[in-house]
């Protein structure tokens, strides 16, 4: 009779430390930045890389028994838990919600894990549960399965939230960055840094003329009209941390093209901008919770555009750029006063405990 081989499962703990320059975790490695790629590069994917991982999409594409599944998981530890226009529980759906969407999948069945500090008040704790409820009925999911852990006082700030979700894939969608080719339209569906700026606001204590609110929102209703305006779109990414800088230069790398964008044709809101400019913050790489990027054949990018600006999530939306054959795997943009300059992408932290 065989016998199966024994695992030893400390074997690992004798192997050298994967080179990732530092020697402790630092805020920057959450950032979406840099520093979140090389932590996942070489440390997470070292160990775990495989065929549905290796994409590194918003969320891992499965088939099982013949039906195509995009599954997705995430973790929120937003503070405040509370902000203009949203709270932690909102988020937590919404951002799984979408990371599902831009797989062109039809978001169903959600989970959520809570981490809660001892001495959360109940009723900050309800009013979270209650918007995570609006949030799914909103975003129609269905929230099946869960767990709740509680932590010393002290040792975690409030709550932390994790959603899970999968959805189902239409077969005649194909959603990936290596689909991008030379010409293609790249299309924002709206106002930029909004969330990001919401939250500074009230950690900074600041006051505008103008209200700031996050824009968290599902987009599964949007991405939904701009499938059903072409199925030939590309890839769709939500830009959340390191904002659409971040998303841009990781699309230009994985699909080897360039990738040109027009400063003058970002939307970003004035009050928005200005809180930037006090803030020393630059939009592109601030925060969204409610904004998508996608790239569309040229052919196809007005009926996409006019069809995305059909939905209250698309109103604001514009084609900021294009995929080019030239400079391979870097994000160039036209300023406004006529020059061009690399976006690269975020090096270090500019919002922690952003989403």
């Amino acid at each position: 009779m065989n016998q199966k081989p024994e695992i030893n499962i400390n074997a690992g703990m004798s192997c050298p430390i994967p080179l990732t320059d530092y020697k402790n975790v630092l805020l920057a490695h959450g950032s979406g930045g840099k520093l979140t790629h090389q932590l996942i590069q070489k440390v997470f994917l070292s160990q775990f890389k495989n065929e549905a991982l290796e994409p590194l999409h918003d969320g891992a594409m499965l088939n099982i028994n013949g039906s195509r599944v995009a599954f997705s998981t995430d973790s929120y530890v937003v503070s405040p838990i509370f902000f203009p226009g949203g709270s932690i529980g909102e988020l937590a759906v919404n951002g799984t919600v979408n990371d599902l969407a831009v797989c062109g999948a039809n978001p169903m069945f959600i989970s959520a894990g809570f981490i809660i500090e001892e001495g959360l008040p109940m009723e900050e704790l309800w009013r979270i549960v209650v918007s995570m409820e609006v949030a799914a009925k909103k975003a129609g999911v269905i929230l099946v399965t869960g767990d709740t852990k509680v932590v010393d006082r002290g040792k975690a700030d409030k709550i932390f939230i994790n959603t899970s979700g999968i959805g189902v894939v239409d077969d005649d969608i194909d959603i990936s960055p290596k689909n991008i080719k030379p010409g293609d339209a790249i299309i924002l569906s709206g106002t930029i840094a909004d969330h990001g700026i919401a939250i500074m606001s009230v950690r900074e204590g600041l006051e505008f003329e103008t209200r700031i609110e996050s824009d968290t929102a599902p987009l599964n209703g949007l991405v939904r009209e701009m499938l059903s305006a072409s199925k030939r779109i590309r890839v769709m990414r939500d830009a959340t941390r390191g904002g659409v800088a971040s998303v841009l230069n990781e699309l230009a790398e994985s699909s080897h093209v360039g990738l040109m964008i027009v400063e003058e044709n970002i939307p970003v809101k004035e009050e928005v901008r200005g809180a930037c400019e006090i803030l020393g913050f630059d939009p592109l790489y601030v925060a969204n919770e409610g904004k998508l990027l996608a790239v569309v054949p040229k052919d196809d990018a007005e009926v996409v555009l006019k069809a995305m600006r059909s939905h209250p999530l698309g109103i604001d939306a514009q084609i900021i750029g294009e995929a080019t054959s030239e400079h391979p795997r870097i994000v160039v943009m036209k300023s406004r006063i006529g020059g061009t300059r690399v976006v690269d992408m975020l090096s270090g932290e500019q919002l922690p405990r952003i989403c």
